[in-house]
């Protein structure tokens, strides 16, 4: 590993991945739930445009602890501005648009804690600089992409859980107790290896319904059928050896001998497939997302906004759907290239 730079690379996107899907709400713009404050006003910016955004507060709200990690209701409106004074009891904001236009629009100053104008320049008007544009509905596209790290990351471990059980079970199953059991556990191994992923994907997504808890059941279903083979192959190998045969003639239950002694020593090769098995979940979801049967709007998957921004490719704002299908590639690229590189090591 010490002069391998694609591993090293890819162990640490991976982390700035699970980083950012723990704090993004520390970094990004847009603090409201899954990042859906929309602006039709800059619709389709560019990557690195900047505007002064005056914050209108719509309600008194403080943030509790878990806003930090999950977002919060909208509390302020926001308005792009080009310059700003005040009327009487009224403040006078000069809207902008994409367009070129420029409308004015008054607000009450007792929204406001103070009437003062330089009091509100200092504490509700910034310069915001949105670093991947906006999107067509005027959404900041930086927030939603970091905030799609979190559902592609969720939808993996949780996929990864439930297809390394459900294939650690059957393989233990058949390869420990052999038989007519293994018989059955291989029947059915290749009943559904023999049923395309993706469509076995799509049945049980459209039989549990749209969301995002189907979805993770609708995948670590699909995808534990590598799992149960290899821990199946493995076992058969492992329990004619002689430590097995010895702890055997002890006395020790078949339960303790799986558990402590087998499972340990063949759990490389079921790590190795787990990191298959998250890549391989995480695009499962993006094209479920992309068909409309995964996760749904307006919660910010990859998937979701290639398929919402894909034909922009050709009319000039190829960026809304490049970025999150490129973050999507990196990911998948950098769990890809781990499992491949452990595998060579110990030789699955």
């Amino acid at each position: 590993m010490k002069n391998n730079m694609p591993l090293r690379l890819s162990i640490i996107y991976i982390g700035f991945c699970f980083f950012m899907a723990l704090f993004t709400y520390f970094f990004i713009p847009d603090k409201t739930t899954h990042a859906n404050s929309m602006n039709l006003r800059i619709q389709s910016e560019k990557p690195g445009f900047k505007t002064k955004i005056i914050k209108i507060p719509l309600k008194d709200y403080k943030r509790n602890f878990f806003d930090f990690f999950m977002g919060s209701e909208k509390i302020y409106n926001e308005y792009p501005i080009s310059e700003l004074n005040t009327v009487g009891n009224k403040l006078n904001l000069k809207l902008i648009s994409n367009d070129d236009e420029s409308v004015e629009k008054l607000i009450d100053l007792n929204v406001f804690e103070s009437p003062d104008l330089n009091y509100i320049v200092d504490n509700y008007v910034e310069e915001r600089t949105y670093l991947f544009g906006t999107d067509i509905y005027g959404r900041d596209l930086f927030s939603r992409v970091m905030l799609g790290t979190r559902v592609s990351l969720s939808i993996g471990i949780m996929a990864v859980l439930i297809s390394t059980i459900l294939g650690v079970f059957f393989g233990v199953l058949g390869g420990y107790f052999g038989g007519y059991i293994d018989m059955v556990v291989v029947w059915i191994i290749n009943v559904f290896w023999s049923i395309p992923t993706l469509l076995l994907v799509i049945a049980i997504s459209i039989s549990l319904g749209k969301g995002f808890w189907q979805v993770y059941i609708a995948i670590g279903c699909s995808i534990w059928v590598e799992v149960a083979r290899i821990v199946r192959g493995k076992i058969i190998s492992e329990k004619a050896k002689d430590y097995i045969v010895a702890v055997k003639v002890l006395g020790l239950s078949n339960l303790r001998i799986i558990i402590y002694h087998i499972l340990p020593n063949i759990i490389g090769p079921i790590l190795i497939i787990a990191a298959t098995n998250f890549a391989s979940s995480i695009l499962l979801e993006s094209g479920l997302s992309f068909l409309g049967i995964g996760t749904q709007p307006p919660m910010p998957s990859w998937g979701y906004m290639i398929k919402e921004n894909y034909q922009y490719i050709l009319l000039g704002n190829a960026y809304l759907a490049l970025i999150p299908g490129i973050f999507l590639m990196l990911l998948v690229t950098s769990f890809m290239y781990i499992s491949n590189y452990y595998s060579e090591k110990i030789k699955i």
